[in-house]
């Protein structure tokens, strides 16, 4: 699983994890175009089955602070997920190295130097809350970037 999968998971459980960024649900029509043992179709522009392609429900809002404030307590340690990356990765058990985080840099679509870690971690933390309150996570006023 990816590191933006894993955080997300660790947020909304492990349903939410299927929820990467974007994936857009529903591609083309599923109507035949090999020739099997021809059965006849009989509906030319048969209805779409949504059985299958149902739309996903978004998650219930989630309450992030709650989430991460308890993780931070079991850890003992003081973590400001609040403001790093690296202390929100530490707080729910996921790999916070350079290495992990130029990954998620990745993931996410970073443009920048990935070298230049101090400016990559401060893309990374507002980038991580913005897809935290898109997918339905209830953040702090004060952390809304």
């Amino acid at each position: 699983m990816s590191i933006f999968g894993n955080i997300m998971g660790a947020i909304f459980g492990s349903h939410a994890a299927a929820a990467t960024p974007a994936a857009p649900a529903g591609g083309g029509a599923p109507a035949g175009g090999g020739t099997s043992s021809g059965a006849p179709a009989g509906t030319t522009s048969a209805a779409p089955a949504p059985a299958t392609a149902a739309p996903i429900a978004p998650p219930q809002s989630v309450d992030v602070a709650a989430i991460l404030d308890k993780a931070v307590a079991a850890h003992h340690e003081k973590l400001e997920w609040r403001t790093s990356i690296v202390d929100m990765m530490k707080a729910l058990d996921i790999d916070s190295s350079l290495g992990a985080r130029k990954e998620l840099a990745k993931e996410l679509g970073y443009t920048g130097d990935t070298n230049d870690s101090a400016s990559m971690n401060v893309w990374l933390h507002k980038q991580m809350m913005a897809q935290l309150a898109a997918h339905g996570g209830k953040l702090p006023p004060e952390i809304k970037h």
